[in-house]
Parts: C-alpha cells; structure tokens; sequence
C-alpha cells in the first residue's frame, strides 16, 4: 500500500477496499493507464488526446493533485485499492466554492462493471466536501457513457444537458449531462451508504 492518508477501508464481497490520497507512487500506473488504453477507447470517452502528452507530462499533472494538507490546494488526487493492488483513481479540480469538477477512472479493468464505483460513491462526496471548503461539486458526464450516468442516476438527478465548449479535464467539446451536488445534499446520500459527515 502506498503512503498517505486512508480516507475508508471497508470490506466488499470478502475483500478489503481503500480509498486513500494520491501517492508518488500511483503516478507511473495513471500514465500506463492514459498511455496504454487503445485509441477507439479514448475517443469512446471524448479524450482530447493532444491533450495527454508523454508519461512525465501525465505524472507532472497527477503529482500536483497529491494531497498536501493546504485546503486551499487546487487540485486533489485519491486511489482506490483492492486487497492491496490500485484499482483506480478520482481527482477533484478546484475553481472556486460554487465550480469543482471530480474525474473518476477504474484503471484496473478486472474492476469495472462490478459495483465498485457506487460503492465509492459516497466516499468520494465525503471526502471532497470534508477536505475542502468547497459547496458544489459539478458532474459533466456525456450521455452515451451509459455506465457512469446510471451509477449518477441513484444518488442525483441531471439537472441539465446542453453543450459545453470547455469542458473539465481532457474531455472534448460535446454534449452533457450536467449534475450539481451541493453541501446540503451529502447527509442524504451519505445515509444512502450509512455514513455520517462530520
């Protein structure tokens, strides 16, 4: 396991699952991952390629989302684990109180389509909202990403679905569902896991 701080350990199906801060060593696994999926699968994802560029520009970008403690740090990372062995990643990009994106990818493919990202779910939320002062997080999920928008479609509504010039991230310009959640809804979806925020 990497250093850092565990945010969640939970046990799922006989097994152990972490959810913990970005580590250094998480990096040159991200690269491989946005460096080694085949081009039908980025494009299947709208990745503005250009936008990638070589492993040491991918993990220059990921070493800056490492968490450092500063609640004022733009650019947050975490890894999720299975019994000990990285299975993905989340960022949150930060903008202001009201303008905050997160990514999520399970890099791991032996993982998707499993449950594990709405188990995470909620973990997330608590984490990025716990962390830092923000007060919206923003969804931009395009519509024929079938899977993402039904994990999205248990715990918040679209609230609208238009195109976006600029979208978050590597994503292309295109059409989205757009999802807001804000501070006032995590004690429900948290309860929808059991948890609690503090």
């Amino acid at each position: 396991m990497s250093a850092g701080r565990i945010h969640a350990r939970i046990g799922w199906n006989g097994r152990e699952v972490v959810f913990r801060d970005l580590a250094a060593d998480d990096l040159p696994r991200i690269a491989d991952y946005w460096l080694n999926t085949e081009n039908a699968v980025l494009a299947q994802m709208g990745v503005h390629q250009a936008l990638l560029g070589d492993a040491e520009a991918i993990m220059d970008r990921f070493a800056a989302a490492i968490p450092t403690g500063d609640p004022d740090q733009p650019k947050l990372g975490f890894a999720f684990e299975v019994d000990g062995a990285i299975a993905g990643y989340t960022n949150l990009n930060r903008y202001g109180a009201e303008e905050n994106y997160s990514h999520w990818h399970i890099i791991d493919p032996a993982w998707r389509k499993t449950g594990l990202s709405s188990l995470l779910y909620p973990y997330r939320l608590r984490s990025y909202f716990g962390l830092t002062p923000i007060e919206r997080l923003i969804h931009q999920t395009r519509p024929e990403n079938v899977g993402v928008n039904r994990l999205l479609d248990r715990f918040v509504p679209i609230a609208e679905t238009r195109f976006v010039e600029k979208p978050d991230g590597l994503s292309l310009p295109g059409v989205f569902n757009l999802r807001y959640v804000t501070r006032a809804d995590l004690p429900r979806i948290l309860a929808m896991a059991q948890l609690e925020f503090n």
